[in-house]
């Protein structure tokens, strides 16, 4: 090889050598000076750690979007295991507690011993102190001195005075129950005030551990307004974690009941996680958000917020005036009750109100007394408390004796007062009405015209035609509700073993005898009797929507379970014959029914019925109507307790006509009406 050449290929050999040697140089230089602290950390970092972080719950609207469940900014005070110095955490808690006293707070406590010495286990948690000793692994004889003594063995709070160690514990042994743990955060103290938030704040670099966390927290907006209807969320239980299984932790909170309960799937949403990443020793390095978390969806509901609070307030105020205004076995009995009111085109449930109600947002504040109340304000009285219907049923028994031909609208029986059919048994009517036909008998409820066709019917037929109308049937809601009882032998011997007899029949033709529907089916049955026998599917959830609105998950669709004319070949014309006779019933177009003191003079034609079902006390209260006669909108069902006769209810329902036709002065009466009302 030729010198110059060699020469020249060693030049560049040594260029490159000493520009390969500079790279590293400064590479070396940015690893080791400039981000020397940064790569130090990461060449220690050996595992990391996964957190979820909480996605909001999906809210609970009514049916024109008014909030009735929904989501404000709250704070939570938080431990995370992942900043938490272990050796100082009884401290902590301590000095916690101390600012949370001092700012009169709570934090979460669900330790079954008694807050101050002398310590004595909780009355009424059983269930909770088994579960304390079990995890103790102490006997279940134990006495509380022995639980007291390895509550302090397990926490080392040996040195601890009497308040201290019951502070301690109940932390200790609540982030034990909730799985305190690297993935799981621990809440210690929810919803403080900002003052709260402003002092731990103060603090918050000697707390290791600790954050402030903003978060979404459950507002019940609508107060008690279909509180029933809307539920309560709670802290989830083992039992409900092991139902529910993914997606879910101790930590996280769920729909007790209501919505809230049966739609958790649609309002949970779907948490989210950030990974931890941890060196050698101990230290966080890092965080990074790996999944965000998607809010739960929202939840319309069919319910009018606006008409269901003056229905609640309607029927609270009847009840307070029969009290304070009438006499023994006349109306002062009257105690509690329920509104029912569906959207007759649709199906949907516009009302539910029962008195005595209570508010959501002051829930577990006042649940002890809610629990011991007598009058069961808990209980949804709209979808599972059944009652005898009475003189409402009989249009039940009219569809049946028409249908099956053993009457015509014009057939007359002579009533005397007395029915007196049977020797040995003769029930009464409420008058004397002399002969009377079918339109003037649910006109004025005369007993005595539908005890004669209850004889001739017989129990089998009329209990298909209460079916149809969807009596002690399911009417569809997307809640838990009662099916009520359609009197006949079987229930009979079914609850006392005692002989079904003829007196059962007629009885049974007038609402009474073991009868007994909710107030929903009774509301869906005048709906069925506006709609000329199309019994429709009751729903109370409009829609699905993801919580910024933009996709809908579901839509309700009008659902006709079942038509009486199509399916069960009841004549058409039938409808019109009842639709008349209710009309009459309200004291309409000239005539005086049993419903005539609120609807005489109304603007809209109304077809309705009452009823006074005997009870084991003072009878009950029923009313049932539908509206426009003619152009049926809404039906309506009131049940009031122990009010004394059945007109008693008509006032609340008038007021939730008056309302849904009148509060927004939107109604204009039809042609077809105003010619009706002339």
């Amino acid at each position: 090889m030729k010198p110059k050449i060699l020469k020249r290929r060693i030049i560049s050999l040594a260029v490159a050598v000493v520009m390969v040697f500079s790279l590293y140089g400064f590479r070396l230089m940015d690893i080791q000076a400039v981000n020397g602290d940064y790569y130090e950390q990461r060449t220690q970092t050996v595992y990391t750690r996964t957190q979820r972080i909480k996605a909001a719950r999906g809210e609970i609207m009514d049916r024109y979007g008014k909030s009735m469940a929904v989501n404000i900014n709250g704070y939570d005070v938080v431990f995370n295991k992942a900043f938490l110095d272990e050796s100082s955490i009884n401290e902590m808690i301590l000095r916690l507690a101390g600012i949370l006293l001092e700012a009169d707070e709570e934090w979460v406590d669900n330790l079954p011993i008694t807050e101050t010495a002398p310590f004595e286990f909780k009355e009424g948690r059983a269930g909770e102190i088994k579960a304390l000793k079990n995890f103790l692994g102490i006997e279940q004889y134990a006495s509380i001195e022995d639980t007291v003594h390895w509550l302090k063995e397990e926490f080392d709070l040996q040195e601890m005075t009497n308040s201290q160690f019951r502070i301690i514990a109940g932390v200790r042994y609540e982030m034990h129950r909730k799985d305190f743990s690297m993935k799981n955060p621990y809440t210690f103290a929810k919803n403080i005030s900002i003052g709260t938030v402003t002092k731990i704040s103060e603090s918050i670099s000697e707390l290791s551990g600790v954050t402030i966390e903003n978060v979404p927290i459950r507002e019940y907006s609508a107060g008690d307004v279909a509180s029933h209807i809307i539920g309560i969320t709670g802290p989830i239980t083992e039992s409900e974690l092991d139902l529910l299984k993914q997606g879910y932790s101790m930590t996280d909170y769920v729909g007790k009941n209501g919505i809230e309960k049966e739609y958790e799937k649609y309002l949970h949403g779907e948490d989210g996680e950030q990974v931890v990443y941890i060196n050698t020793n101990g230290e966080v390095i890092d965080v990074v958000e790996s999944q965000a978390a998607k809010p739960g969806n929202t939840v319309v509901l069919t319910i009018n917020s606006d008409l269901n609070k003056v229905a609640q307030q309607a029927l609270e105020d009847q009840i307070a005036a029969l009290q304070s205004t009438k006499t023994p076995e006349e109306g002062c009995e009257a105690k509690a009750g329920a509104v029912a009111a569906i959207d007759v085109k649709t199906g949907e449930l516009l009302v539910n109100a029962t008195a005595p109600t209570y508010d959501l947002s002051t829930y577990y504040e006042d649940y002890s007394a809610l629990v011991t109340d007598e009058l069961r304000p808990l209980f949804n009285r709209v979808l599972n408390g059944t009652y005898a219907p009475g003189s409402t049923y009989k249009m039940v028994s009219a569809t049946a004796g028409l249908n099956e031909k053993l009457i015509t609208r014009y057939s007359g029986v002579n009533c005397e007062g007395v029915y007196t059919y049977f020797p040995s048994y003769q029930p009464t009517c409420m008058g004397i009405h002399g002969v009377i036909n079918l339109v003037d008998a649910i006109r004025v409820s005369c007993n005595i015209f539908f005890y004669d066709l209850g004889r001739e019917l017989g129990h089998e037929n009329i209990n298909k035609y209460a079916k149809m109308f969807g009596l002690g049937e399911s009417t569809g809601i997307e809640l838990n509700e009662s099916l009520g009882v359609v009197a006949g032998p079987e229930f009979r011997e079914k609850i006392n073993g005692s002989p079904w007899q003829a007196g059962d029949v007629v009885q049974s033709a007038i609402g009474q005898s073991d009868n007994a529907f909710t107030p929903l089916q009774l509301a869906n049955y005048a709906a069925t009797l506006a709609n000329n026998g199309q019994r429709m599917k009751v729903s109370v959830v409009k829609s699905i929507l993801s919580y910024n609105f933009e996709e809908v998950i579901y839509e309700h669709q009008p659902e006709v379970v079942y038509d009486m004319v199509e399916d069960g070949g009841v004549d058409p014309k039938i409808f019109d014959t009842l639709r008349e006779a209710m009309i009459r019933a309200s004291g309409q177009n000239g005539y005086q029914g049993t419903a005539h003191h609120e609807f005489d003079n109304y603007p809209i034609l109304v077809a309705s019925k009452t009823g006074t079902p005997e009870t084991n006390e003072v009878p009950n209260a029923v009313f049932i109507c539908y509206a426009p006669a003619y152009e049926p909108e809404i039906a309506v069902a009131v049940v009031i307790e122990g009010a004394g006769h059945g007109y008693w209810a008509a006032p609340v329902a008038k007021a939730v006509l008056d309302e849904y036709f009148f509060g927004s002065g939107s109604y204009t009466a039809s042609a077809e009406t105003d010619e009706l009302l002339r």
